[in-house]
């Protein structure tokens, strides 16, 4: 049985289906493959999606037509914008989803398209020809030729699971079986390979918690939805509970460190400093009287709740002890024991920014296997390597996402340009333009982008044009509109701001602090338009800091500039001498695109950057002649 497709996606997690979801909307024949169909979409570790930077690349995935921002409306019992108290620009919306609801949509959605097609077995290895990837052979010996290959193996690569200290057993996850084969052939290819560990917290009975000690965490009076183009229907919303780990729970944890897996020496991989596990804060952070842990709900249907803030890799009794020492769990009953999880991961100093290998053509990665943690972030990569493997097929320009477009561009360019020494996860301390990469405005954003390059359906394409439409309705309704003292006073005295004494534009009271977009639309009787979600909040933020963002929109317009200096594969970077030596072994192992690629490279200064454009002018001149 042999197969032949424009696009391979293998493994079917949160990078896989979009990634084949992408190449599929761009009209590439594609199949997902993936070791058990009835697993698409799963979320292994907690089921919420979003948080601060990790939401809006969320909003930027549906954005770009993407799949998650649909399926975390379906699934979502809970929705909290975070940093609310903060500016817009550091604004995260977060879903706890419905462990169940979520997969089920994204199935549902990937049916949809009709390019795309299911498979299950296991990827055995790589076909390839002259250098350059071809296809790839399942476990059963069927061969799938392909134009590229999409490889989002998540954990499975040589994964093995660590409870105590032990030796551990081979999985890719709880239940399912690593992917050896494979990672031997993607290592028989020459690729650079290291290993990191990560990790996932007990799970306990609801029905066993005194919820009476523990502090209610509601969800927003008015939740935002993550999808702009399909309104799914929201289910029944449900409370999330705080609750302490205090030092009967270190004294547990401290008495039995030996028998971690992490430090009693099973583990060698390193997990991510952002996510510590209980261990480690114990260790880290001794002096702090107490961690806050959070119950999560499951989903609608059953009383299980995900520990958050509880990681381990301690034996199951020592998990069980530690949970009873929590004020509201004394007699509470474990149906899930935590975990740590090692597993290969590729640096990706090795990518371009398409998320194709450099020395291997045709080959794409995305998710943890870049070195990432985060469904999130898995995400937004898949679906930039499952466009470029489509368009790569063919044989059209690359999508790559700049800086100052997305914080989808922004991890890409980290992992790219400076690689990873641990579990990358996204911050928006990372982007230098926050203020133009908030959540509010992804639509507008990155739309037209995605429909330019037959990224959207018709029917999102039509969805976005009617909402950037209504946004500039919105937006001439705020400068044109001026209100009388006696409509707009009562709103000003709300806010604690001064009276007017003559009709003003709207759009100069929007910029008063305190004041809302709704609440001037109301005093000033805007005609209804639709319904869509967010239209008005997006408008109000870029008016009341429209001179801001135009400041930030010309720094990214200076790196721009930077960015159309580019650097030739060929650049001999070992014999610029005028450039720093640690500069030279840096630009030649990340062989940078652009001028402001090789910026951000740490290691280069502004005088080398400076003599390297006077070389790589230097070397172009003798090159022509």
């Amino acid at each position: 049985m042999n197969l032949a497709y424009d696009v391979v996606v293998v493994g079917g997690g949160h990078a896989g289906t979009e990634a084949a979801a992408a190449a599929a909307r761009l009209g590439a024949r594609t199949l997902l493959i993936t070791p058990d169909l009835s697993r698409i979409g799963e979320m292994s570790c907690n089921p919420a999606i979003g948080g601060v930077a990790k939401g809006v690349v969320a909003r930027e995935v549906d954005a770009l037509g993407g799949v998650m921002g649909r399926a975390t409306d379906a699934a979502r019992i809970q929705f909290r914008m975070l940093n609310r108290s903060k500016g817009p620009a550091v604004w995260g919306p977060r879903a706890q989803c419905d462990r169940r609801l979520y997969p089920a949509a994204v199935r549902r959605i990937l049916d949809e398209l009709g390019s795309l097609d299911l498979f299950q077995e296991m990827v055995a290895d790589l076909l390839v020809d002259g250098g350059r990837v071809v296809g790839v052979r399942t476990r059963g010996g069927i061969e799938v030729c392909a134009a590229s290959v999409v490889v989002t193996t998540g954990t499975f690569l040589r994964g093995r699971i660590h409870v105590g200290g032990d030796t551990g057993v081979d999985a890719g996850r709880a239940g399912e079986a690593p992917s050896v084969e494979l990672a031997e052939g993607l290592e028989g290819l020459g690729l650079e390979v290291a290993r990191f560990k990560t990790g996932t917290p007990p799970r306990v009975d609801g029905r066993t918690v005194d919820y009476a000690r523990l502090e209610r965490q509601d969800g927003d009076a008015h939740p935002a939805r993550f999808a702009s183009y399909v309104q799914e229907v929201i289910p029944e919303q449900r409370p999330c509970w705080i609750t302490w780990a205090g030092e009967d729970l270190k004294n547990v944890v401290r008495e039995n460190l030996g028998r971690s897996a992490l430090y009693g020496g099973s583990i060698s991989g390193r997990g991510p400093r952002y996510c510590p596990s209980i261990e480690d804060k114990v260790v880290r952070f001794p002096e702090a009287p107490r961690h806050q842990v959070f119950l999560e709900p499951e989903g609608l249907h059953t009383s299980e709740l995900y520990v958050n803030g509880l990681s381990t890799s301690l034996p199951a009794d020592v998990q069980l002890a530690f949970l009873r020492t929590l004020p509201g769990m004394e007699e509470v009953w474990m149906t899930k024991v935590g975990y740590a999880i090692e597993y290969d991961y590729f640096p990706p100093h090795q990518l371009r920014h398409t998320l194709e290998l450099k020395e291997v053509p045709g080959l794409f990665f995305a998710g943890q296997i870049n070195g990432t943690t985060g469904y999130e972030e898995a995400a937004g990569q898949g679906l930039v390597a499952g466009a470029n493997a489509a368009l790569r097929a063919k044989r059209e320009p690359p999508f790559v996402l700049e800086r100052d477009q997305a914080y989808i561009g922004v991890l890409i360019d980290d992992l790219v340009t400076r690689g990873v020494d641990e579990p990358y996860r996204l911050f928006t301390s990372r982007a230098e333009f926050r203020l133009l990469l908030r959540q509010d405005n992804t639509p507008r954003r990155l739309g037209p982008l995605a429909a330019a390059r037959g990224l959207l359906t018709p029917e999102q394409a039509e969805v976005l044009e009617e909402r950037l439409k209504e946004e500039d309705r919105v937006k001439a309704w705020f400068e044109e509109t001026a209100i009388s003292p006696e409509s707009a006073d009562p709103v000003l005295r709300v806010a604690g701001s001064s009276p007017i004494q003559e009709p003003t534009r709207a759009v100069e009271l929007l910029r008063r602090p305190g004041i809302t977009g709704e609440a001037l639309a109301r005093a000033g009787k805007m005609p209804e338009g639709g319904s869509l979600d967010g239209v008005l909040a997006a408008v109000e933020v870029d008016l009341k800091y429209e001179g801001y963002v135009e400041r930030e929109r010309e720094r990214a317009r200076h790196l721009r500039d930077q960015h159309d200096f580019k650097l030739p594969e060929g650049v001999p970077y070992r014999e610029f001498v005028t450039l720093s030596f640690e500069s030279r072994e840096k630009l030649e192992k990340v062989r940078p695109e652009s001028l402001a690629q090789a910026g951000r490279i740490p290691g280069v200064s502004p005088a080398d950057l400076q003599n390297l454009m006077m070389e790589v002018r230097k070397w172009r001149r003798e090159r022509s002649a």
